[in-house]
């Protein structure tokens, strides 16, 4: 079973230093350009106006940026913020305490909202359009949406959204100077040969990048003098079996998987799984995305298949090509 150290997803036991490290300010932000200068002209014309937000869609794979954005729009706004996980929204009567309970121009942040149940979805709309539940008048409020999967949202709730913005994975030079910013928050010594090739491993992703670096933080303290040299950051990558493309044992195991036992593919999910001792689900949304991103493995119609990168990173030669029809 893998500790699935590379997970993008936010395990709970890290909610605090994540929350240290989240930038506050707009100006804080790295990366996502775009993104930050369409919203820096929207929050300045609702400020200006004296307005609520128009609701924002935020887009984009997991650790990318997206809680960090609700905040600071929160921030930038001075409002106060709730924030609620699609999922834990049962009834109707939870959504409509929290509508009730936002003073002017809140912010209510709705994580994973493409798992909103439906009867929640439709008392949302009212407040979205009239800031009205039934017959019960409530304060202008910014609802932000934070979503993985666009496909999963009910067209009706899509439209509502006055901003949607998809968030990008990071280049290695971005993620290089969330490595610095985090180090300076968390008091360690890094050298920029170091931030970089953490930055190198991180799969485009902030949280990863944080992650590692606490690991290589700890190896540093542990085995050295504290402070994080390129030999130290090599040494603890190699510990942390993460290679260079930013892979790790797991993801490795899968390739050799689909090359070895099933000579290449097409090999099926459930099959997949069973073989790797993983859950279909933990395959299909955390190992295959960056996968597939580095155009290791494909996904074909009767199943997963390895390609040439993919055999030539993890050292398997082919026996023969497999079929992909």
């Amino acid at each position: 079973m893998s500790t699935q150290f590379l997970a993008p997803v936010i395990a709970e036991e890290e909610q605090e230093i994540e929350q240290t490290l989240r930038p506050r300010r707009l100006d804080e932000f790295v990366g996502q350009e775009r993104v930050k200068e369409q919203l820096a002209i929207a929050l300045t014309a609702a400020q200006a106006r004296g307005e609520a937000l128009d609701h924002v869609l935020l887009v984009g794979p997991p650790g990318l940026g997206k809680t960090s954005l609700a905040f600071i729009i929160r921030e930038e706004l001075g409002v106060g913020i709730r924030t609620v996980a699609g999922p834990a929204l049962e009834r109707k009567g939870d959504m409509a305490a929290i509508l009730t309970a936002l003073d002017q121009r809140d912010v209510l942040f709705v994580d994973e909202i493409h798992r909103l149940n439906r009867a929640i979805e439709e008392i949302l709309y009212p407040a979205l359009e009239d800031f009205r539940l039934d017959i019960v008048v409530g304060q202008a409020f910014t609802l932000v949406g934070a979503t993985t999967r666009t496909g999963l949202l009910t067209t009706p709730l899509r439209d509502r959204f006055g901003m949607t913005f998809r968030l990008e994975y990071y280049e290695p030079a971005e993620l290089a100077t969330i490595v610095h910013r985090s180090a300076r928050i968390l008091d360690v010594e890094i050298v920029d040969d170091a931030a970089e090739e953490i930055a190198r491993r991180s799969r485009g992703t902030p949280r990863i990048a944080n992650r590692i670096l606490r690991r290589v933080r700890d190896v540093a303290q542990v085995r050295h003098q504290g402070a994080i040299t390129t030999a130290v950051a090599a040494e603890a990558l190699e510990l942390l079996e993460v290679d260079q493309a930013g892979l790790e044992r797991t993801d490795r195991e899968l390739l050799r998987t689909i090359a070895g036992k099933f000579e290449g593919g097409p090999v099926g999910l459930s099959t997949l799984a069973v073989s790797l001792g993983e859950e279909p689900d933990t395959i299909e949304d955390v190992y295959e995305p960056f996968l597939l991103q580095l155009g290791f493995i494909q996904r074909t119609p009767r199943g997963r298949t390895i390609t040439k990168l993919g055999r030539a990173h993890v050292g398997t030669t082919p026996d023969h090509e497999p079929k992909l029809f």
